[in-house]
């Protein structure tokens, strides 16, 4: 069988500059500590409509933190996080629910209902949010596992899924609702290299068909290359670099350099 290629970077259409006036997600000055460790110390961003920022760093360095911070799934010590013009750092748990169904999270486990087959797990999300028939579940259901690939496998239970398929139904899971934002926390993680190359095509195929906005949080180099329109470099609580990755590539940084090389850690200056 042949490896699937990840997308050519120069394929994704370049940002240089906002896609309309106002920004889908404007994060400010977020700061989480646990304890006497301080995590993120002053992230800052805009996302527009239909771009997708990868999010890198060194494990610890806060990446899927800061994550959990957008979805609301934890609160800041500070800062502000505007969704859409909603700031969302300030509602309750019931205030954020029709929030969330326009928002969407890949988590790294991929977090699927094991009692549940792939059809309910799939539908869950249409059944708790919305007030469609079950013949239209059923429709947007087989929609969701064409767009990943897995069309058929709906009575399945996860347990008899592979890693990569796993993924692939929590992907087609997250997409139900149509999101306007999905957040992806390391979504090749445990995968082969082949399999990765295929989610990042997948990531790739459902945003171009959703026009959605992500933010992705990843190891993987390749991945990131493939489906970034700019990247953050995350290190010591700050956005050490965030740009296009020409950008990074003509930028004088030995330490973003060595981490983009996959070298051994670099020390300032060196």
């Amino acid at each position: 069988m042949s490896r699937p290629s990840l997308p050519e970077t120069e394929s994704l259409p370049s940002h240089s500059g906002p896609l309309q006036s106002d920004p889908l997600l404007q994060v400010r000055d977020l700061a989480k500590s646990y304890g006497p460790k301080t995590i993120l110390d002053g992230v800052s961003f805009d996302l527009d409509p239909g771009e997708t920022l990868v999010i890198l760093g060194r494990s610890g360095s806060g990446k899927s933190v800061t994550l959990r911070l957008l979805n609301g799934l934890e609160s800041p010590d500070r800062g502000s996080v505007l969704f859409d013009g909603t700031e969302l750092c300030t509602l309750t748990e019931r205030q954020l629910f029709p929030i969330r169904r326009r928002m969407a999270m890949l988590f790294q486990s991929g977090a699927l209902f094991d009692s549940m087959n792939v059809f309910d797990n799939i539908a869950f999300p249409l059944r708790e949010h919305t007030d469609k028939s079950p013949s239209e579940i059923a429709d947007v259901v087989a929609a969701k596992l064409n767009l990943v690939r897995l069309s058929g496998v709906e009575q399945q239970m996860p347990s008899s899924l592979s890693g990569g398929m796993k993924k692939r139904v929590a992907l087609a899971r997250s997409l139900a609702l149509d999101p306007e934002l999905v957040l992806y926390d390391e979504p090749t993680t445990g995968l082969d290299p082949v399999t990765s190359a295929v989610i990042a095509q997948l990531i790739l195929k459902s945003r171009d068909s959703l026009g959605a906005s992500a933010v992705v949080v990843t190891h993987d180099l390749p991945l990131a290359r493939a489906v970034g329109h700019r990247i953050a470099f995350l290190e010591n609580g700050r956005f050490r670099f965030i740009g296009t990755w020409n950008e990074a590539d003509q930028r004088d940084d030995p330490v973003l350099h060595g981490f983009l090389e996959g070298r051994a850690e670099v020390d300032d200056g060196i």
